[in-house]
This record gives structure tokens, C-alpha cells and sequence, in this order.
């Protein structure tokens, strides 16, 4: 009689990279969230003019936009995993180096460094989970969500009690052991990736010149073409930057709404915990059930529509059930977690998530800086916040028509006759066991 084969534990051999996975998650907003409830603790030390707290809202968003983009060239250069422990050391420099700065324009430049480390963090993982979670990708994406909400909804929280016992310096800095908590976990799977290793000393011998191995090319010239002709890329990319848009021009912009409504300087520090927390149980759904229907779109609509009545109230009676836009404008923004697991779902081979990931969210996070800029100037040439909010009511109605489209189920690579780089996803192909430390289940 012949005995079945024992069961494959779905997460055997995975459980670091998950580890990995989840602790950028909780890094990767920290540095657009603690600081401006501390500010005004700050500026008895570093005098930060009205111009440049706005640019510190803006930094953010371009700094997506920017170093995002370039992790998709690095990580060819680099591999993924190589180029996520860059990114992840970027951002902890960076907050320990802003944490000291004397200047405002000291303070500036090191924030942008530790944002953009968080930017290739941004682009990176989608691909990571398209490599090493290909049958798991609805619930690995769901849980670094949810762990994106943490990190910009628990910064707000504590900052500022952090900042009046210990210095804002510290308050400020202390996030820096997140990013290298983070570090950790990918350290050891290059150390127990044989691949990665051969990889890392091919770099060095031919540092004189352009590496040329398969590993360090997660996203060949064939890939790039292919995404960045695609009207699904587009789709996507269009998609992202309208929700985006809205996500940071009300992080921008909610406090002064609120208090120009009546409500108090300091109502606004508590919407805005409550606007970032809420997409919490969003994000741990969405990406699972996004996994699961042929067409997300659906999914889609009734996040729109909550973004439309939100704005709507902020519109019409911003001092009369304000928790209520809250609730509804916080949860508006979901339609992210799907766009992050349709990165995986939608492309053939990690080869090509990792360019379409540099590619939507850099397009994306890049029309999305426009918003808060736009929106106050805006403001300024009215006097009033009916118009930014009519323009961002119509703007859900360019990302409903995108998702259309971006949701519709086609992959990237698959169709007859496209162009895909096979040689360049070959890396990704290996058995997770073999890159990942063994049959045994290491690590």
C-alpha cells in the first residue's frame, strides 16, 4: 500500500521573509508621521518657517515619487533583498541624523534621506511577496497593510507625549530601531541564500563594471518595455495616484478644515489618528478578497463611495457629525491594499512586479504631490474649502474609471505575442527552499 505524501506546511521555510515582510510594513510611514504633532515642540530649537512645514508635508510624496522609481534600477543592479537592506539602513540614518539637526534646512535634507529609503521600501515589497508568497499573496499583503496603518496611525499617538518626557530629539530618533529591527531578518536570508551570496561577490569582483548575472536582473529591458506600454500599468498608476492624492492632501490639510470649522487646533490631531487607523481592518480584508474575485472593482466602488460622502459632509457640515466623514473618509482609502496585491496578481513573474511597482508608484506618488500643493493654493486664491473639496469629489470620479480598467483580469506577460524578459525572471523561479536556506525549513 502506497503511504500519501506528507503535507507541505504553506509557510515552511518563509517564516523569516514573512518576519521581513512585516517589519518594513511597520516602518515604512513612521517618518511622515511623527513629526507634526511635535512641532511646535520643535521649533524652540530648529526654526522651521511656515514655507517649510509645508514643504515637510510634501517631502513625503515626492520622495515616493523619486527614490521609488530608482529602486527598480538598483534593484536589478543589487538584487531585492540586498536593495531592501539599503533602503531600510537610509531610513534609520536618516531619522537619527534629522534628530540632531541644528537647521531647518539640515532637518529637510535628512528627512528626505530617511523618506527615501521608505520609498524603495514602497516599491520592494510587492515584488518580495510575488517571490517568495506566489500562493499567498492576498494574506501577506493584507498583513504588511495593516501593519502600514500601524506605523502612521501609532506615531501621532505617542510623539508628543514622547517629546515632553524625553526631548522631541528622541521622540523623533527612536523610530530609527524599527528600520534596523526590519534590516535583520533579510540579513539572514542573503547570508542563507547561496544564490545572494554568489551574487553579492560577483558585485565585488566586478565593481569596475556593470554586473551582468542573472540574479541581478529582477527586471530586464524587455519588462520595462512591456509595463510601461500597458494600458493595465496605466490603469493602475492612475488609480494609485488619485487615491494617494486624497490620502496626504487630507493628512495635509484635515487639521486646518476641522479648525477653521470650529472645532479646535487640537480636534485635528485626533481626526487624523482616527482618519489613518481606520483603513486598518480595510487593509486586512480588501487584499484577501482581492485574491479571490475575478475583478476587484466591486471592492473598489464601495471605497469610493465612502471617499464621496466623506467629502461630501466635510462639504456641507464639517462641525455636525464630523465622526461620521471621519469613519467614512477613513475608510476611502482602501482601494491601496488592493493595488498593492494587484501588483502581484496582475504580472506573471517577479521580474515584472518589481517594474511595475517602481512604475505605478512612482507615476503615482508623483501626480499625488500635486494634491496638497494644489489643494492649498487653492485655498489661498478662495478663501474657502468648498472648492478643494468639489475638485477632489470629481477627482474620485477619474479613480473610479481607472480601476475600472486597472481591475479587470488580465496579466502582464501572459498575453499572445508580448515581449517578456525570461531570463530575467529566471532568479525568481528558484524553489523558495533553495533561496531561502533548505529543505529543512531554515531559516
Amino acid at each position: 500500500m502506497t503511504r500519501p505524501a506528507p503535507e507541505v506546511a504553506p509557510w515552511r521555510g518563509r517564516l523569516v521573509v514573512l518576519a521581513g515582510i512585516v517589519l518594513v510594513g511597520l516602518n515604512l510611514r513612521i517618518a511622515v508621521a511623527a513629526v507634526s504633532p511635535i512641532l511646535d515642540v520643535m521649533r524652540a530649537d530648529v526654526a522651521l518657517t511656515s514655507a517649510q512645514i509645508g514643504l515637510l508635508g510634501t517631502i513625503p510624496v515626492l520622495s515616493f515619487a523619486l527614490f521609488g522609481s530608482l529602486a527598480t534600477p538598483v534593484a536589478r543592479h543589487l538584487g531585492l533583498e540586498p536593495t531592501m537592506v539599503v533602503a531600510l539602513v537610509l531610513s534609520a540614518a536618516g531619522e537619527v541624523l534629522r534628530a540632531g539637526a541644528t537647521t531647518a534646512p539640515a532637518f529637510l535634507a535628512w528627512s528626505m534621506l530617511a523618506l527615501a529609503g521608505m520609498g524603495m521600501g514602497n516599491v520592494l515589497l510587492p515584488p518580495l511577496v510575488k517571490r517568495y508568497f506566489p500562493d499567498r499573496i492576498g494574506p501577506v499583503t493584507a498583513a504588511y497593510s495593516v501593519c502600514l496603518s500601524v506605523s502612521t496611525a501609532v506615531p501621532p499617538l505617542v510623539a508628543l507625549p514622547l517629546a515632553q518626557a524625553a526631548g522631541w530629539r528622541w521622540s523623533v530618533g527612536v523610530w530609527a530601531a524599527v528600520g534596523l529591527a526590519a534590516a535583520v531578518p533579510w540579513v539572514v536570508v542573503i547570508v542563507r541564500s547561496v544564490a545572494a551570496r554568489a551574487h553579492l561577490r560577483e558585485l565585488v569582483r566586478r565593481s569596475s563594471g556593470p554586473a551582468v548575472s542573472v540574479l541581478a536582473q529582477p527586471g530586464g529591458g524587455g519588462a520595462m518595455r512591456l509595463v510601461w506600454r500597458s494600458p493595465l500599468a496605466w490603469a493602475m498608476a492612475v488609480t494609485f495616484a488619485m487615491n494617494s492624492l486624497g490620502t496626504y492632501t487630507v493628512f495635509a490639510w484635515l487639521p486646518e478644515m476641522l479648525a477653521d470649522a470650529g472645532l479646535g487646533t487640537d480636534a485635528g490631531g485626533r481626526w487624523l489618528a482616527l482618519f489613518a487607523i481606520l483603513g486598518l481592518p480595510a487593509s486586512l480584508v480588501a487584499p484577501v478578497l482581492t485574491a479571490r474575485m475575478r475583478s476587484p472593482f466591486p471592492l473598489v466602488v464601495g471605497f469610493v463611495a465612502c471617499w464621496a460622502v466623506g467629502y461630501a459632509g466635510l462639504l456641507l457640515a464639517p462641525a455636525h457629525g464630523t465622526a461620521v466623514w471621519m469613519v467614512l473618509l477613513g475608510i476611502g482609502p482602501s482601494t491601496f491594499p488592493i493595488l498593492l496585491a494587484l501588483i502581484g496578481l496582475r504580472t506573471a513573474t517577479p521580474a515584472l512586479a518589481v517594474v511595475l511597482s517602481g512604475m505605478v508608484q512612482g507615476v503615482g506618488y508623483a501626480i499625488a504631490a500635486l494634491g496638497p500643493i494644489g489643494v492649498g493654493l487653492l485655498y489661498d486664491a478662495t478663501g474657502s474649502w468648498d472648492a478643494p473639496l468639489l475638485v477632489l469629489l470629481g477627482l474620485l470620479v477619474v479613480l473610479l474609471v481607472a480601476a475600472w480598467r486597472a481591475c479587470r483580469p488580465q496579466v502582464l506577460g501572459e498575453q499572445a505575442g508580448e515581449p517578456v524578459d525570461e531570463r530575467a525572471g529566471e532568479q525568481v523561479r528558484e524553489p523558495v527552499r533553495e533561496q531561502v536556506g533548505g529543505p529543512d525549513g531554515a531559516p
